[in-house]
């Protein structure tokens, strides 16, 4: 079984509620139609019902949990909450009622009265969109430094990684991360990749130099990053710097860094800055046609994720069963 259909097979063992905030745009209708079908998680779409069927007319959408934010008999608790929750930054119920105009704020909302399990967003709107209410109402989860986002690669070709599955950070997020926030990342990356892959990850801290074999002060960040990893996390495999055939092919691994656990068997890979990230991911999806999921967020105290903008409704319906899969870790 593929790595997505065990996803979608766990999601449906505890079934979960995920809100799509976006229910006017046809991808996430066309996803709605699809994860109801499947049994992968029950889902709220938010708005007018009648206006939500039109727009995805000739869908079957019935078995949906529609609530439009016009109408909800628990707005005014919903208001009450967001005022309390935004307090410190003197939020009047007028202000945040205003806010909960804003489907985004409405769906997190509902995450955090706990009527949906998670919500995914961004077909339509950006990353720091669907982020904002996210980090204002739910905040950060206490024991992650920071929040991230990561992409599951499935490459075709199963001969590095875990059978093929890897864990690429931060590609979506964090622009420059520091090197403090490099180990943070990694630490969240291989509670991640344990959680949805079922293997212990063996992080690999990747630059354009392998154990000094160049010198530079952007290495010299991610050397840094790794010591404070290993004195921070002792738990975790992580080494580095490494380039990226070091840190994937064993016969250049052993080669390079002869002495590293996880030199040439890495199945996590953290980038040095959102571009080499973001370039990586793309190039590996798009020239070598491994399947790309996420982005997925990392840090939040309850699953809200990110969608590219350019996403199909099939990615929309492997997001939903990934953040399904969170918010089953975190009912532990």
């Amino acid at each position: 079984m593929d790595f997505l259909n065990v996803i979608k097979e766990r999601a449906r063992s505890s079934k979960k509620t995920i809100v799509l905030p976006e229910s006017y745009e046809i991808r996430n209708l066309k996803a709605a139609e699809q994860i109801l079908k499947e049994g992968i998680a029950d889902i709220i779409l938010v708005g007018d019902k009648s206006k939500i069927l039109e727009a995805g007319k000739g869908l079957d959408l019935e078995a949906a949990i529609f609530i439009n934010p016009e109408s909800y008999e628990r707005m005014d608790e919903m208001v009450a909450e967001l005022v309390e929750i935004r307090k410190s930054k003197g939020v009047t119920p007028e202000e945040a009622r205003k806010m909960l105009d804003d489907p985004l704020f409405f769906g997190v909302m509902l995450v955090k009265m706990e009527v949906a399990d998670g919500m995914v967003s961004g077909a339509i709107h950006s990353t720091a969109n669907v982020l904002r209410p996210a980090l204002q109402i739910l905040k950060t989860d206490p024991s992650a430094d920071l929040v991230s986002a990561f992409f599951i690669m499935v490459c075709p070709d199963k001969t590095y990684g875990a059978d093929g599955v890897f864990l690429f950070a931060d590609c979506a997020l964090n622009q420059n991360p520091t090197s403090a926030e490099l180990a943070g990342i990694a630490a969240s990356s291989a509670k991640s990749f344990k959680a949805f892959v079922g293997e212990e990850a063996r992080i690999a801290m990747l630059s354009h130099s392998t154990m000094g074999s160049a010198k530079h002060a952007d290495i010299d960040k991610v050397v840094e990053a790794v010591k404070i990893a290993k004195e921070k996390y002792p738990d975790i495999m992580v080494d580095g710097e490494m380039q990226l055939d070091a840190a994937i092919v064993p016969s250049v691994g052993e080669q390079k860094a002869p002495n590293s656990a996880v030199a040439g068997k890495a199945n996590v890979l953290v980038f040095p800055d959102l571009d080499a990230g973001n370039i990586g991911y793309k190039l590996v999806q798009r020239l070598a046609g491994a399947e790309a999921y996420g982005p997925v967020l990392q840090g939040i105290a309850k699953p809200v994720n990110d969608l590219s903008r350019g996403c199909s409704a099939e990615d929309i319906v492997g997001v939903v069963a990934l953040t399904a899969v969170q918010a089953q870790m975190n009912s532990k």
